[in-house]
């Protein structure tokens, strides 16, 4: 029996995206350290330019942090519509040389060339091609990883930004991996990295000193996958359609909210948003959950999983409150307020193109 051929996976990520895109259309932006998000004292930093980040400053940071390090920084307001358009601009790019593209979001995407439409049997001549390409087309550079797997490309591509390109061969995937510090690992957070780091795993190395059992003992099911990848072992396919796992909206306030009465009339509109969504999509949910941030921006989650589907907004709020109410309201003021809906289901159990969720659904713009 003949072996699978060896894959070609490119993963592609856009170099600071939305900056990016406001650089380019404001030439007075270029050179300087931009943020795009809101700059009021409940704003937060969506993207940074490469001149921001400098000085420290990274997306989901507060905008009134992201101000202390570089009082120089210009904050610009969000244009999402236009990231969508230039998103679209660079898939049409991607599907001149493969049909097989799984979108990540806006600004990044999987792409397996093993079997190319166009540019040759390289891959990494491929990426080249599909960088110069997305560059004259758009204005904007991209940085691309090329590999056998998805989680060695996916690293590769952040390896060298901004406009890297890295290649990890078969042959270089020890070297590679064993010198990747813990926190460079894809899937790897900083609560993560905390724990691996307390536990002796600074790299690759030392990750693969520790066998499977141990892995899950300390950290469940993702326990196998850090076995694995630490081996350069990923045999995931690059997937065309991704099946949305759940549709959430969440808002931030300008004014803490700290009463029954504030409270229920913000989740009743946060509510209002995911249910509209979940129309759009003909999708119902049976587990809810609240999304509580509070002033001092400590994040607290409640979910509930009910045994008939959550199908509107009457259903959706109704959950929503319960468990904003148990075991009591939050007795400190809430700076944000979130809910979504997962464990779902679709029409005949297919799920409809998935469509991005942008998660700046605030009022501090």
């Amino acid at each position: 029996m003949e072996s699978a051929p060896i894959r070609k996976i490119i993963h592609v990520d856009m170099d600071a995206f939305y900056a990016s895109v406001e650089q380019r259309d404001n030439p007075e932006l270029r050179g300087k350290p931009v943020a795009v998000g809101g700059s009021s004292k409940r704003g937060v930093v969506a993207a940074a330019s490469y001149e921001a980040r400098k000085f420290g400053v990274r997306s989901a940071m507060p905008s009134i942090t992201a101000q202390r390090r570089c009082p120089d920084i210009v904050f610009v307001k969000p244009r999402f519509e236009v990231y969508k358009e230039v998103s679209r601009q660079i898939r049409s790019v991607f599907f001149q040389f493969t049909d097989l593209v799984e979108p990540l979001s806006l600004d990044e995407a999987y792409l397996d060339v093993t079997d190319p439409l166009r540019g040759g049997p390289h891959a990494t001549a491929i990426a080249r091609e599909i960088k110069a390409q997305i560059l004259q087309e758009t204005g904007l550079t991209s940085s691309a990883g090329v590999s056998f797997n998805k989680f060695l490309a996916k690293v590769a591509s952040g390896m060298n930004k901004p406009d890297g390109l890295t290649v990890v061969r078969p042959d270089q995937v020890e070297q590679f991996i064993d010198r990747l510090p813990i926190e460079k690992f894809f899937g790897v957070g900083k609560v993560t990295a905390r724990k691996f780091r307390n536990m002796g795993i600074r790299n690759g190395a030392d990750l693969k000193q520790r066998d499977k059992m141990d892995l899950e003992r300390s950290f469940g099911k993702a326990g196998r996958y850090y076995y694995h990848i630490c081996r350069g072992e990923d045999n995931r396919p690059v997937r065309t359609s991704r099946r949305r796992k759940s549709i959430g909206a969440e808002r931030t306030f300008f004014d803490d909210i700290s009463t029954d009465q504030e409270f229920s009339t913000r989740l009743r509109e946060v509510c209002e948003r995911v249910s509209t969504r979940m129309g759009k999509l003909k999708a119902t949910g049976r587990t809810v959950t609240v999304k509580i941030k509070y002033s001092d921006f400590k994040v607290n989650t409640r979910s509930l999983t009910v045994p008939s589907e959550v199908h509107d907004y009457e259903s959706l709020y109704s959950v929503g409150d319960q468990l904003l109410h148990t075991p009591a309201l939050p007795e400190r003021p809430v700076r944000l307020l979130g809910i979504s809906i997962s464990n779902l289901s679709f029409p005949d159990d297919t799920d409809p193109e998935e469509q991005l969720n942008l998660h700046f659904d605030s009022d501090v713009d």
